[in-house]
């Protein structure tokens, strides 16, 4: 048996625990209970609604009726059809699923050329005739809302019917609160801990819902295993048919900034800016950082006492190599930073248009400013936005430092003889 007062309670309950509005829990238990009363004491086709009043516990029980104009020989709908009958016939929600706005014509939805039909159901269709004669100024197209009496008590069966509707229906609704809390947080850091692997796939346990990280957000020396924790980027949120799926990130820049927010109180207050980051993930990230006042080191900052605040940063980053970067609005200057830890001689403008530059340094320079497999400059590249080409001068080389060749020496071997 159902019992009205027990769902009352279970509302504010349900809406505590799953997180889910109140308003959409009383909207799931009115369609369970109308579900139960259409199952005990209605009809198939009839479209019954119920209104709880929380306050009283009264409940309101009532029918919809689809004023229609009339219905020729072959029991179809004629006139105009009303736009709620049209979009809960089945095998148009099936063809067409899209719902038409108000004032949108109807051949707008269902196609030119094509006919629309929609049988009579007096259990839900009720002529304009017949209409007037409970509600003189109703139309075509208008609902006709008939009060029902009110039954608290139902069947086994009903009550069953209905427990499945609640729990559809706080599914769906669950499934939409998650989806809009993750929706408004992409591009946030979280935390999350791996729940299981399936292949290359790895699933993070978020709390609510579980987020996924594909192999090409992931990097390379992290060892994902069960039961570890790591921070993470909401890179997207997609709604699916099967609920919403978090789409995670390990390798975006944004984890570096994010991190580095979360460490560092002046990027938080705003007294630091990342004005830019490049990175490969797992290897090596170029961070370049700007100061807002006068007598504050954006770069001590980063750094922390003894370094503690960017080594954390790296602890998260499993070991990655991080250059912090002071920024600058003057192309040559903040071209020469990038490439730190490398010192650089000068720097030249080939072309400010597309923003091509050449980068001078010493003999001993040249590899360091290049970078394991060129990894240096490339970041400094990613990091300015400007083509970087690197040269060594021509080291000018005295007379007596000058080999001679082996076949200049023997001919003035000869000569002396």
């Amino acid at each position: 048996m159902l019992d009205i007062k027990q769902f009352i309670s279970a509302i504010k309950q349900i809406s505590e625990e799953k997180g889910i509005s109140e308003q959409s829990v009383l909207e799931t238990i009115e369609a369970a209970i109308a579900a139960a009363y259409k199952r005990d004491y209605g009809k198939k086709g009839q479209i019954i609604k119920a209104k709880l009043d929380l306050d009283t516990g009264k409940l309101n029980m009532t029918q919809i009726f689809y004023v229609v104009e009339g219905a020729d020989e072959e029991g179809n709908i004629v006139g105009p059809l009303p736009l709620k009958a049209v979009e809960d016939r089945q095998d148009f929600q099936e063809d067409k699923p899209r719902k038409r706005n108000r004032g949108e014509e109807l051949t707008e939805v269902i196609g030119e050329g094509e006919e629309l039909k929609i049988k009579f159901n007096p259990e839900k269709h009720i002529l304009l005739e017949d209409a007037k004669s409970k509600k003189k100024k109703v139309r075509v197209g208008d609902e006709l809302v008939i009060q029902l009496e009110s039954h608290n008590d139902f069947g086994r069966i009903a009550a069953q019917t209905a427990k499945q509707v609640v729990i559809q229906r706080l599914r769906e609704a669950e499934r939409e609160a998650i989806f809009s809390e993750f929706k408004k947080r992409e591009g946030e850091i979280i935390s999350g801990v791996v729940q299981r692997k399936e292949g290359p796939l790895v699933f993070i346990d978020l709390g609510k819902t579980n987020g996924l990280l594909i192999p090409a957000e992931q990097v390379y020396g992290d060892n994902y295993r069960i039961g570890q924790r790591f921070r993470l980027v909401i890179l997207k949120v997609d709604e699916t048919s099967r609920g919403p799926v978090v789409l995670l990130s390990r390798s975006h820049p944004r984890l570096v900034s994010e991190l580095f927010r979360m460490e560092v109180p002046e990027i938080d207050s705003g007294t630091v800016q990342v004005r830019a980051i490049a990175r490969e993930a797992g290897s090596r990230t170029k961070i370049a950082v700007s100061s807002q006042e006068d007598g504050v080191d954006p770069i001590g900052s980063l750094v922390g006492q003894k370094g503690v605040r960017v080594q954390t940063v790296i602890n998260e980053l499993s070991g990655e190599k991080i250059d912090i970067i002071l920024w600058s609005d003057k192309a040559k200057e903040f071209i020469s930073n990038s490439l730190s830890p490398a010192k650089i001689l000068d720097v030249q403008v080939l072309d400010e248009k597309r923003k091509h530059a050449l980068v001078e340094v010493s003999d001993d320079q040249f590899s360091l400013a290049i970078g394991k497999r060129g990894q240096n400059v490339r970041l400094a590249a990613k990091l300015t936005g400007w083509k970087i080409d690197v040269r060594a001068p021509k080291e000018s080389l005295a007379f007596k430092e000058v080999e001679i060749p082996e076949k200049a020496e023997d001919e003035d071997a000869a000569e002396k003889k």
